[in-house]
């Protein structure tokens, strides 16, 4: 019988992949597993939706991914407040979209200048 996985290569976060062998021995599993279980729930979850002609779970990925920004996935999603944005990520399993290390790093520096 031929195996159903295939390798594949990919980057993460140094630190992310630190993190998830932590969360995988705490869990007596490994990060490869916790990747598929992860990943398959994205897919069947985004699966799903298109086959519903559903977009709400595309456009919450997209935000998630920093492809549409918070205005206009609320727009999409016709909600009018980031509390249900926030909400709705959660319940989609998807993290809130992270600023770019520039932009982040900007605004640390401004903070310090305003407390100093």
């Amino acid at each position: 019988m031929a195996s159903t996985t295939v390798n594949f290569t990919g980057a993460i976060d140094r630190d992310l992949l630190k993190r998830a062998k932590i969360v995988a021995a705490k869990c007596d599993t490994s990060v490869n597993a916790l990747l598929n279980a992860q990943l398959r729930h994205l897919v069947e979850t985004y699966e799903t939706g298109e086959a519903l002609h559903n977009e709400n779970y595309a456009s919450l990925l997209a935000f998630s991914l920093g492809r549409l920004d918070d205005k206009t996935v609320m727009k999409k999603l016709g909600i009018d407040s980031e509390e249900n944005l926030f909400l709705l990520m959660t319940q989609a399993h998807l993290p809130m979209p992270r600023l770019p290390e520039a932009e982040t790093r900007k605004m640390v520096d401004t903070l310090h200048r305003l407390a100093g």
